[in-house]
């Protein structure tokens, strides 16, 4: 079976957001893929606000959550694959949810480095699409 990760994952960020609370994950910054600022990383965790009014161009799918940010007044380009991101919880009140390592499937490999080549693969797979099926009457 697939990871429930990236279904858990969704359901607690929608069930925080809908409450009006504010979702933050924790994300091992050391876990290959991540990009993070890592002048804000302590022992190898970073916290992240991911509530829509604090992120742009967010996006979160089975592989990974990226969006865009700012530390420092600086404008910052995230990219979370999903088995980096160890928990999501409510900033207002500590609830929410720590994932275990999943057994059940191996994590999978990052699948680009950076949003630009998210974007380009992404580009890629519309492109390459088949075109829709089309009906058309026959008399």
């Amino acid at each position: 079976m697939h990871s429930n990760r990236p279904y858990l994952l969704k359901a607690f960020f929608d069930w925080i957001v809908d409450n009006q609370c504010t979702p933050y994950v924790i994300v091992d910054a050391n876990y290959i893929g991540v990009e993070v600022p890592q002048e804000f990383v302590n022992d190898g965790q970073i916290v992240l606000n991911i509530a829509p009014r604090a992120v742009t161009n967010f996006e979160m799918n089975n592989e990974a959550v990226y969006f865009s940010t700012r530390f420092g007044g600086m404008p910052v380009d995230l990219y979370l694959p999903l088995f980096s991101i160890t928990g999501i919880y409510a900033q207002e009140n500590g609830k929410g949810m720590m994932f275990e390592p999943d057994e059940t499937e191996e994590p999978p490999p990052p699948l680009k480095s950076s949003k630009s080549n998210q974007q380009s693969n992404i580009d890629d797979q519309k492109a390459s699409a088949k075109p829709k099926p089309a009906l058309r009457v026959v008399k």
